[in-house]
């Protein structure tokens, strides 16, 4: 077995613990708490701090995107403490860091306790992004900022963001990490589908705009 591969329950761990994390549905509940009740209910129905902006509250959409980045960090990041995983430890794709990466996005994506009905994962991939490695995760920020400073509309930032965390690990010649980011990215830009039919037609609500 290749250094950083670990053993098939270390695999099994690192998804499981991203999972874990990842379906945690902060947007919902603090919104439930701050008596917006269920915001499934409004704007695109999803989890997110996206959605939860349009609730009008800015200090809940702000908790949310904040919780939304940790429940990705905090998994990949204990990860790699639980499995003596340094970014100096030539690891594998399907290594436990890796898959606890993947496994915190689709938490937030399909989580098992809303009927794997969540978000869309930006915030959470955001987190996971500094989590595998700090360059990365800059790379997925500033895109984000710099589209979302152009033009104003957070799905398209969302999935330019994506785009380059997968092709920084790329040219800074982080291969392990790769594939994951990829898969992530391929997850989200689908989720936003609908998204992108909006923006062909210059449909799609910009930030701060209700849906």
């Amino acid at each position: 077995m290749r250094e950083g591969e670990g053993s098939v329950l270390e695999q099994v761990l690192g998804f499981l613990l991203g999972y874990g994390f990842g379906s945690i549905p902060f947007g919902l509940l603090l919104a439930k708490a701050g008596g917006m009740g269920d915001i499934r209910t409004i704007g695109s129905g999803n989890i997110g701090a996206t959605n939860v902006l349009r609730t009008g509250s800015k200090k809940l959409a702000a908790a949310t995107l904040l919780l939304d980045l940790a429940k990705g960090l905090v998994p990949v990041l204990l990860a790699k403490a639980m499995f003596d995983q340094s970014d100096a430890m030539p690891q594998a794709a399907y290594g436990p860091v890796p898959l606890a990466a993947l496994g915190a996005v689709l938490g937030h994506c399909f989580p098992i306790w809303l009927g794997f009905k969540g978000g869309k994962g930006v915030a959470t991939n955001l987190g996971v992004s500094f989590g595998l490695a700090w360059p990365i995760g800059a790379a997925y920020a500033v895109t984000w900022l710099l589209v979302a400073a152009i033009f104003r509309i957070s799905s398209l930032a969302g999935m330019a963001a994506v785009c380059a965390a997968a092709a920084a690990a790329a040219v800074l010649a982080m291969e392990s990490y790769v594939p994951a980011l990829v898969a992530i990215a391929v997850l989200i830009i689908w989720l936003h589908r609908a998204n992108l039919g909006r923006l062909a037609h210059g449909e799609e609500p910009k930030i701060g705009q209700g849906k």
